[in-house]
């Protein structure tokens, strides 16, 4: 690949660091040494938990370059996907309250007992998109109205959130805090048996904050296969062969193939903040359930920026997938977003049923976004 810098002369050719993540002669012999690790006599069901990752495994088409007995499918790897919809329902009265509700872009079209937030600004309530929650602060600093900022996102956002709660924003702000955690849904996934998995791809992004250590409990509670990786093709086709690697001489490791991004102790500071801020608590996730110890409740010291203790909060018993979606089975990685019968038909990205086909991370979508068909 050749990539031109414009600068108002001539353009020259200058080399891209991602090239040589992108080098096809390279990608050719990792997929023959992924065909040598695998055994033709048995099937392996890798599954990793990042959108970043399936937007990348589905835009270079590697799942047609794997030998059909390795399998990768997305698990509950996408933030706003697996938001409750009494959350959002929850949001959605705080801003019938007349109070401003901010949040970030694909959450506001998630949808939840037949509404969403888009559509409760539609009917005029006051719901805004920001970039960051950095955003939604300075919004409060500029109005007498209260803002509360729907707070989503896994341990990559987080840090974000505590970090503008510990600052001391202005008293009319305060967070509704959605924030969930990779590792526990991991474990869930081996716990509960909702799918048969033989080894995890983790989340280049969360990986970055929590390091390796943050996956020491899925390795000890199950040995299985974990390998970090990047969001390149060749990322993702080295993060398949060391897990296939592992199997073959009967390991169970967490194994750091993004050495370049992540530490083995992540970030100190950030996961300091988290604790700080947050204690973990038992959350509800869409289409799984509740996992223990799964989700971020902000600290009685914060109490007074906690929408949930402010407003008097109470949210109303979850709900099932709508009829026929079967986004939880996705987000499970018990199957593709083709076998769902709704996908691309009657939910599609412009008129999503579920929350898989809403956002740019969720499985659905990116398979839609990219033309899979059912076979």
């Amino acid at each position: 690949m050749v990539l031109f810098l414009f600068c108002g002369c001539a353009a020259s050719p200058m080399y891209s660091f991602v090239d040589a993540f992108r080098d096809n002669q390279t990608a050719r012999k990792l997929t023959k040494y992924i065909e040598q690790l695998s055994n033709p006599g048995r099937t392996y069901r890798i599954v990793h938990v990042c959108g970043t990752h399936e937007d990348t495994i589905t835009k270079y088409g590697i799942r047609t370059m794997l030998p059909p007995n390795v399998e990768v499918l997305m698990g509950p790897g996408c933030p706003v996907c697996t938001v409750p919809p009494n959350r959002i329902t929850t949001a959605i009265r705080l801003a019938e309250q007349g109070h401003t509700v901010t949040t970030y872009g694909d959450m506001i079209r998630v949808p939840a007992a037949g509404t969403s937030l888009q559509d409760a600004k539609a009917r005029g309530h006051d719901v805004r998109i920001v970039y960051s929650i950095h955003d939604a602060v300075k919004m409060a600093e500029k109005t007498d109205k209260q803002v509360i900022h729907f707070a989503v996102g896994f341990e990559t956002t987080a840090p974000t959130t505590a970090s503008e709660l510990a600052a001391g924003p202005p008293p009319n702000f305060s967070a509704y805090s959605a924030h969930l955690l990779i590792p526990p849904a991991m474990n869930a996934l081996m716990d509960q048996g909702l799918t048969h998995v033989d080894g995890f791809i983790d989340p280049g992004h969360v990986s970055t904050i929590i390091g390796e250590q943050g996956y020491r409990s899925v390795s000890e509670r199950h040995r299985v296969p974990q390998v970090i990786a990047g969001f390149e093709p060749l990322d993702i086709l080295f993060s398949v062969a060391m897990i296939l690697k592992q199997i073959q001489e009967g390991r169970g490791e967490i194994e750091n193939s993004y050495k370049r991004a992540v530490k083995p102790e992540g970030t100190p500071r950030a996961l300091k903040l988290l604790d700080q801020v947050f204690r973990t608590v038992d959350a509800p996730w869409r289409g799984i359930g509740v996992i223990p110890k799964s989700g971020l409740a902000i600290r009685d010291e914060y109490a007074d920026h906690d929408a949930q203790t402010r407003f008097n909060v109470e949210e109303e018993e979850s709900y099932e997938m709508p009829g026929g979606c079967r986004c939880g089975d996705v987000l499970t990685a018990t199957i593709y977003p083709h076998q769902c019968p709704l996908y691309n038909t009657q939910c599609t990205p412009d008129t999503p049923i579920g929350p898989c086909m809403v956002s740019h991370e969720g499985s659905c979508h990116i398979s839609a976004r990219y033309g899979v068909q059912p076979p």
